[in-house]
């Protein structure tokens, strides 16, 4: 059965799917907190992050952001702008934190965020790089490039002519919620200058970056960005693998943190 999270975001009431895995928390168990893809969920995980968090001795928090999985859908008259990833980073995920009792001064979480989460993650550890004690992300967006928007062109294709959409269905209880709120803002003309490569250069917290070689998403001009404005990233670009490191390579995923866990 999904367990739930109140917050108030913008005045509105949401309810937000949460999962705890691994370890019980504890005073000396480190903390990761999980930040899923555009089209992502608790489910759409796999139990990817039980795994890492068992293998780490870690405790895990898995969250669907408000218009994916079981939390609150988008509103029909609702689309993301172009800031849509920032308002995450810094209004949201402090508000679902806040409401799990997660006193980020004291704990000093791990972010893990895949594609926009990993983007989301970057953003957070930026405003708030004392909070946290490292940050991983995979296959994370820094800026817009067109083999991203070609990729998601296609993906409007998919929903419109395939069965995208029953299979997005079983993982969100609204998929048209989940997919077009991130669609339609990709796509949006006013999205094709976003960047937050300028704010990376203010995380001092440890830093791993994991991209595919095959990644359809984008190119490895993202995680050497990264690198580029904050020198203590650990790049990790993995051969025979696409969008999804966790899912395409899982052992080399979790190898990789292993060797990077600062928490030792």
């Amino acid at each position: 059965m999904p367990h739930f999270a109140d917050i108030t975001w913008r005045s509105r009431p949401i309810r937000l799917e949460i999962e705890w895995v691994g370890l019980h928390r504890g005073r000396h168990t480190p903390l990761i907190v999980f930040l899923h893809e555009g089209l992502g969920s608790v489910s759409m995980w796999r139990g990817f992050p039980q795994r890492l968090c068992e293998t780490l001795g870690a405790s895990g928090l898995v969250y669907s952001r408000p218009g994916y999985g079981r939390s609150t859908p988008r509103r029909t008259d609702e689309d993301w702008r172009p800031d849509f990833m920032h308002q995450q980073a810094h209004e949201v995920l402090p508000a679902l934190l806040e409401a799990v009792n997660v006193d980020v001064a004291q704990e000093r979480p791990l972010l893990f965020g895949h594609s926009d989460g990993g983007s989301i993650s970057l953003l957070y550890a930026a405003r708030w790089p004392q909070h946290l004690r490292g940050v991983v992300v995979m296959a994370p967006h820094i800026l817009v490039e067109p083999v991203s928007l070609q990729s998601i062109e296609q993906a409007r294709t998919a929903y419109q002519t395939t069965d995208l959409r029953q299979r997005l269905a079983r993982h969100h209880d609204d998929p048209d919620s989940a997919f077009w709120g991130w669609n339609r803002i990709w796509l949006d003309p006013a999205f094709r200058d976003w960047s937050i490569a300028d704010e990376i250069s203010r995380i001092h917290c440890p830093l791993l970056a994991l991209q595919g070689l095959d990644d359809e998403y984008g190119t490895l001009a993202q995680i050497r960005g990264i690198r580029e404005r904050a020198p203590q990233t650990t790049l990790v670009e993995t051969p025979n693998c696409g969008h999804s490191p966790h899912r395409d390579q899982p052992e080399a995923v979790i190898t990789a943190v292993q060797k990077w866990w600062p928490c030792t």
